[in-house]
């Protein structure tokens, strides 16, 4: 294991959603087949639907989401200015109940820079 929280769940997200395909459940198949296709190119580009999906996570107060959708929009290219723009239009239609997850968010990103940095 490593101290970096963002690492970790790298780690453990690819563990358990094996598991979760591991129960070979049809339904639970096609979600995720569904959610995957969700963010790819088509009338508005991937990269535009992770940073929505960032968007939709913090004001949803999923912090395993604002996880994923941070990691993918950084290897995206979005930079982290774009990332504070989509992070405050999350802030203003959740409002301050978002604010913790805001600060989870915001470390999110200064993690997966360290590890970036680190690879």
């Amino acid at each position: 294991m490593t101290d970096n929280r963002i690492q970790t769940y790298i780690e453990q997200r690819l563990i358990l959603n094996q598991k979760v395909m591991d129960t070979n459940h049809l339904g639970i198949k096609r979600f995720f087949n569904l959610d995957t296709n969700a963010y790819t190119d088509s009338v508005l580009s991937g990269k535009t639907k992770e940073l929505l999906g960032l968007t939709a996570s913090l004001v949803l107060r999923c912090n395993d989401c604002i996880d994923y959708h941070i990691i993918q929009c950084i290897d995206a290219g979005f930079t982290d200015e774009e990332l504070f723009e989509a992070l405050n239009v999350g802030l203003v239609v959740g409002g301050s109940i978002i604010i913790p997850h805001l600060r989870h968010a915001v470390e999110s990103i200064e993690l997966y820079h360290q590890l970036q940095m680190k690879a």
